[in-house]
This record gives C-alpha cells, structure tokens and sequence, in this order.
C-alpha cells in the first residue's frame, strides 16, 4: 500500500516533540524551585541527565522495546535496535501520515520526562551514581514494557481495549507509583517534616509550571498524531482542565488553610493537566471540567491527609500529583469518554458502557502494581550494590556541593 506523508501532520509532530522536550527543563525548574536553595543544581543535573541517558537508551534499543514488532502482548523484540528499518517512510499501524522517525522522536520525548517525574519523591537524598543507574533500568525495565502494553501493536492492554490517549498510565501511573516505591525504600529527609525548610524560590517553581501546561500541549494534543480536529479537541480539553483545577485547589487552600496559595494553584494546574493527560482525546468538555475538579479535590486529600497519616516523605508530592492523578484520569476516562469525540475510542460508564470503567480499573491496578513491584527490586538491588543514599554529612552540606562540587547562588562576590 502507498503512503503518502503528510506535510502538515509532520510538522505538527515534529513541533509536538518539541513541546514535549521542554517539558523537562520546565520540570527541572518547577521541582527546582520547590527544594532548598542547595540542592536546586542536583535537580537540573538530574533533570538534565534524564535526558542524556533515556535518549541513547530510546533509540538503542528502548524504542524497539516499546514499538517493536513483535505483537506478543508484553514487550517488543530488538528488531529496531539502533533505529534499524526506522527511517523516512511513515510505519502504519502506528501512524501513516507521519515519517517514521518523526513517531519515534516525539515517543522519546515521552520516555525522557516519565523517568524525570520520580525524581520528585526522592529529592534532596538520593547519590547520583545511584540515579544514573536506576534511570537506565527503570526505563529498560519498567517503562518499555508498559509503554508496549498499552501502546505497542499487540500490547495486551492495548489488545484489551484500554485508553490512554497520551500517557495517563503509561507515564503518571507508571512513574507516580514508582515514586512512591523510592520514597519507602529511601526512607525521609532528616529533619522531616518539622525542620524542612519551605520552598526556596516559588517564582521558579511558577515559570517551571507554565512550562509544563505549555509543553503539555503538545503531550497531549499531538497524541492525536496529526494536525487534526482531533487534536484541537484535545488541546482544549487539556488547557480547560488545567484552568479548572489549578482555581479548585487554590478555592481549597482558601476554605482549609485561609488564603489561596501559589503554591496551590500551580500543584493543582499540574495535577489537571496530568488527570486529563488519558482522557484527553476521549471527552468533551464537560467531562474535562469534571475531571479538573476531581483531581484538585482527590489529590488535595491525598497530599494534606494521606501523606500526613501515613508520614512518608515523598519530597515534592510525585505521588501525590502524578500517581494518584493519575489514576483518577485513567478511570474518570472509563467514565466519561464519548465516542462522539473519538470513533476510534470508547463510551465511558456516563455514556452507557460500564465495561469500559472496569477496563481502566483493571489496566490501572495492573501498571501500578508492576510498577511498584518492578521498582521496589530495583532499588535494592542497586542499594545492595553501590548504595542509594547519599552520606548524613552530604545531604546536611546538600547535594549541589557534594555530588557536583557547584553552587546554584554565588553569594559573596
């Protein structure tokens, strides 16, 4: 069969890829503003080495990993190692209007920032030789499996008729769960929680968030593949459900705490934008308001209450946000995707398919229980080996000193 590539659906993906890019240095300067003010370089090395490591890794053998053609229902073959057969002309059971490598790139760009995310919950304490092999076999190990479970020809939940228009499982289930999995094993800050200090710079932390709701457009809209009626439906489903739930959490913080806070409204913007991240391409817009407002109102609880009674240090709420928002978007998809939006999708429980909810529950349960799982072991084991955590001494100096030998502020002149 001919194809032919589509100028604008490859322009609107390449520039999608980029988008997505940028959302890690917008990470690395919202997680950045949030630590202390010597531990903010530790935060953009890592950041910055997410995406050194995961690229080579993508395009070695991660993405025939996660894409390749294999259709056994759990991981791909090696058979586009080192981007061989990946080339010029569009692949079609992925997307036909596109070059291949304009599918590939904007891929990786998911698996640079998923791996990214979990730094979140363990911030401020981890060794960095530590984090540069765990970033390799966790996304080796964990994300290329999912990533092909769900959207891998013949992935099984993919087979089973999950939906995850652009990664609510994939990347926040996947990673929120596993930074939930690190702050255990890592155990807390010292001094946690009553002598750590607040936020150091919450203007980084805001540019950092309007980075990501920008970059996010691009996460979620070009998951349509193409320059598309499709992918305008996402846009604004994506920005309205941020809008929504950044004014939720900061309507929370002022009924709870008596003052809305900045600090709020930006946690609630980015848990919006990653509830709506699977739903994106499935619901209308009254089912984006919805969800907006559930996932301020779910992830308020589970940072201020559950967090709290439980007493877990996940330093910058990486669980918190992206795990348990997660996991609010792929099952509020279950119930309110409408196949008026997507053919190709779903109706939702509200739209006269309840099976579709147990779908997402099931896949739901399923990635966070690998990705628990599959975290877990990986973190003692290279505990076992060369040690996760950084020396009392290093993290009361903090780790831009320690580990880099940099300071993010020159103080005297």
């Amino acid at each position: 069969m001919l194809t032919t590539i589509n100028s604008g659906d490859t322009a609107w993906m390449l520039i999608s890829a980029a988008l997505v890019f940028l959302m890690t240095p917008g990470l690395a300067f919202f997680y950045g503003g949030l630590v202390r003010k010597k531990n903010i370089l530790s935060i953009l090395m890592q950041c910055m080495t997410v995406v050194c490591i995961v690229s080579l890794q993508w395009v070695l053998f991660g993405y025939s990993l996660s894409f390749g053609p294999n259709h056994n229902g759990w991981i791909g073959t090696l058979a586009w190692a080192g981007l061989h057969g990946v080339g010029a002309e569009p692949n079609l059971e992925y997307c036909g209007t596109i070059p291949h490598t304009a599918f590939m790139i904007y891929q990786a760009m998911f698996a640079i920032i998923t791996p990214a995310l979990i730094l979140g919950a363990f911030a401020e304490r981890m060794k960095f030789s530590a984090f540069c092999l765990f970033t390799l076999l966790w996304s080796t190990l964990v994300y290329d499996p999912v990533a092909h479970w769900v959207w891998g020809v013949g992935g099984f939940l993919r087979a089973g008729g999950v939906l995850d228009f652009a990664g609510g499982a994939v990347v926040h289930i996947n990673a929120g769960v596993a930074a939930l999995a690190t702050a255990l094993v890592l155990g807390k800050r010292q001094g946690y929680p009553k002598h750590i200090s607040p936020p150091h710079n919450l203007p980084f932390a805001v540019l950092g968030a309007m980075m990501l709701w920008f970059g996010w457009f691009g996460f979620n809209a070009g998951s349509a593949l193409g320059a598309s009626g499709l992918a305008a439906s996402a846009f604004v489903a994506t920005h309205i459900a941020a809008a929504t739930a950044g004014l939720t959490w900061a309507f929370l913080d002022w009924i709870f705490s008596k003052h809305p806070t900045v600090l709020g409204m930006i946690t609630g913007a980015v848990g919006g934008l990653v509830a709506i991240t699977p739903a994106a391409g499935f619901v209308n817009l009254w089912g984006a308001i919805a969800i907006g407002i559930g996932v301020s109102v779910i992830c308020y609880m589970s940072v201020a209450v559950v967090k709290e009674h439980f007493g877990y240090d996940d330093s910058l709420d990486a669980f918190g946000v992206h795990g348990v928002g997660g996991m609010w978007g792929s099952i509020a998809t279950g119930l309110w995707a409408t196949k008026t939006i997507n053919a190709n999708g779903a109706n939702g429980l509200f739209y006269g398919n309840p099976t579709q909810l147990l779908i997402q529950v099931k896949a739901t349960l399923a990635i966070a229980i690998y990705s628990f799982g599959m975290s877990w072991i990986l973190l003692k084991g290279i505990d076992a080996l060369i040690g996760l955590r950084v020396s009392e001494q290093s993290e009361r100096i903090g780790l831009d000193l320690t580990q880099h030998r940099e300071s993010g502020y020159t103080l005297l002149d």
